[in-house]
């Protein structure tokens, strides 16, 4: 049986993997940073600026579920440090490649492969993490993970204001190439060495929806993280689309947005990991931060009318602290399930997350908004009215995860 017991939080796997997510969520948040300069440049109109980037962003999170579920797969027969390498080797070609688009059409299919390759990382750090820390610690493990890595979202927004939006997708892609050599420093997961030697169905698809309990528990997992997407696809995102909105009088640039909620997010992620080790529940924690959300939600609705951008600012880093249960959400869903589905839990739940921002979030988002006598502020409203109470409701019947034994398989 695998000890952990003595093992460091801040040991190799947990650095590497912090580097890794921070590259990842550099990417990943780049285009959302960089939108508006980058469709200007490519002889966007202001209203296409705003429906193509919301296009640009659907294929991308497109791409993030469909790598979610082969990165996943793949993490659970072949290894989890595997899908380090080939994750991040593609979504750094994707993103040099980027820098050399000039349509929108080829920015779709570039995001698209960069959404592929990025939704390796986190699942498949997050379990290498967890299964290498003794269970009272892990909880702070993944988060100083996320907590860490969230802050590329601060660089990418830096490197934006220095730097030409194409230069921007190479640094990414150069960042990415060169953190593949630091892998080879990080070993396999000794729970995964352990189970491939056993005559178990290893990454197998089927089996999350071939056993009730299983099923439940995986659905559950996806909605828990809901809000967490609602907050930044929507309200951060498109802040400039709602500063116009509220009557702010001054242009918000999304950009700096993105920013101030990753530095909440990153801040928040990391606190959430010490509540949850001080009140030894994942559960409590969630109810913390989700009680949180909510109030922010309220106040970014409620106050900011001939508002002005520092209070959307700050209310962006609110919102980012409030959502940072991110690094716990994705925990909840590794210890959810056994050695042999582990990874495919891990990678494919916030994956699964990240796209339904485009096929459940903005849809809906689109839909009540374009209804006689709603408008784009009341949509937002009533979207996130819908979103939180479904996750709620995933959050209350979910179980309790902190005192989990990891070390067994799904039969």
């Amino acid at each position: 049986m695998s000890n952990t017991k003595n093992v460091s939080i801040l040991n190799a796997t947990v650095i590497v993997a912090a580097l890794g997510y921070f590259v990842d969520i550099y990417d990943l948040l780049l285009f959302g940073i960089i939108r508006i300069p980058s469709l200007k440049d490519l002889g966007l109109s202001a209203a296409e600026i705003t429906t193509k980037g919301e296009g640009i962003l659907w294929w991308q999170m497109i791409g993030l579920m469909i790598g979610g579920i082969l990165w996943g797969v793949w993490g659970d027969k072949k290894g989890r440090s595997s899908v380090l390498f080939g994750s991040i080797l593609l979504y750094s070609l994707a993103n040099i490649a980027n820098g050399f688009v000039q349509t929108v059409e080829q920015y779709k299919i570039i995001r698209f492969i960069a959404g592929i390759g990025l939704a390796g990382e986190l699942g498949a750090g997050v379990t290498l993490v967890a299964e290498s820390l003794p269970k009272e610690k892990r909880g702070i493990g993944t988060s100083l993970v996320a907590g860490f890595g969230l802050t590329g979202a601060i660089f990418a927004f830096i490197m934006k204001q220095n730097f030409d939006w194409r230069t921007c997708y190479f640094i990414g892609g150069g960042l990415g190439l060169i953190l593949l050599f630091l892998r080879v420093s990080v070993l396999e997961s000794g729970m995964f060495h352990e189970m491939k030697e056993k005559k178990v169905k290893k990454g197998n698809l089927l089996m999350f929806v071939n056993d009730r309990g299983r099923f439940k528990k995986y659905i559950q997992s996806i909605l828990i993280g809901l809000p967490t997407w609602y907050v930044i696809g929507i309200l951060i995102t498109f802040s400039k689309e709602f500063g116009q909105a509220f009557g702010i009088p001054e242009e918000i640039d999304p950009g700096k947005a993105i920013m101030f909620g990753y530095v909440g997010l990153a801040t928040g992620d990391i606190t959430i990991g010490f509540v949850s080790h001080w009140l030894k529940s994942r559960k409590k924690a969630l109810y913390i931060f989700y009680g949180l959300t909510a109030l922010f939600i309220t106040l970014f609705f409620t106050i900011q009318w001939n508002g002005s951008p520092t209070v959307m600012y700050l209310l962006c880093t609110a919102l980012g602290f409030s959502i940072g249960f991110w690094a716990i959400f994705v925990t909840i869903g590794a210890e959810q399930f056994g050695t042999n589905l582990r990874a495919t839990a891990a990678t494919t739940i916030p994956n699964m997350v990240r796209g339904m921002l485009s096929l459940i979030i903005i849809p809906l988002f689109t839909m009540l908004r374009e209804i006689k006598g709603v408008g784009y502020v009341n949509g937002a409203i009533y979207t996130g009215i819908i979103i939180f109470g479904i996750s709620l409701l995933a959050v209350i019947y979910s179980k309790e995860t902190y005192h989990k034994d990891l070390n067994y398989e799904e039969m």
